[in-house]
């Protein structure tokens, strides 16, 4: 297994989250590795939680990435949160991406949850992708 590429796929995703122009109209430039302290945008994208196994075979090492990615918003309905989730797989799941280390095989939309969260009802899709990186 090698875990090696982990940064690598991360500074990707992020970078092709904050040069989409859908996604940019809907959100800005509130795209995070973590949210703000204090006041937070009504509406933004923060990359979450990450699980990673052993995806090695007998051509090198390798792992699968299953990388979470949230969008929160205040405003009314799931609109919003659903308009910049939907901007967020197509611009993951289009072109791939270049890695500065691995290889990246494959990325996959895997799984979305919407649901209200927190004291002042905010409505959160969280996106799940699954990403298959050769690291020799």
């Amino acid at each position: 297994m090698s875990y090696g590429a982990a940064a690598a796929l991360q500074a990707a995703i992020y970078q092709r989250l904050t040069t989409d122009q859908t996604l940019n109209a809907l959100v800005g430039d509130a795209i995070f590795d973590m949210p703000p302290q204090g006041e937070l945008p009504t509406t933004y994208v923060s990359l979450g939680p990450e699980e990673v196994r052993d995806a090695s075979d007998k051509t090198g090492s390798g792992a699968l990435h299953r990388v979470t990615i949230s969008v929160v918003s205040d405003a009314e309905g799931f609109a919003t949160v659903k308009a910049a989730a939907a901007a967020i797989s197509d611009a993951l799941t289009g072109d791939m991406l270049t890695l500065s280390r691995g290889r990246l095989i494959g990325l996959w939309f895997d799984r979305a949850k919407a649901r209200r969260v927190g004291f002042d009802d905010r409505r959160r899709v969280d996106l799940r992708f699954s990403a298959r990186i050769e690291d020799n």
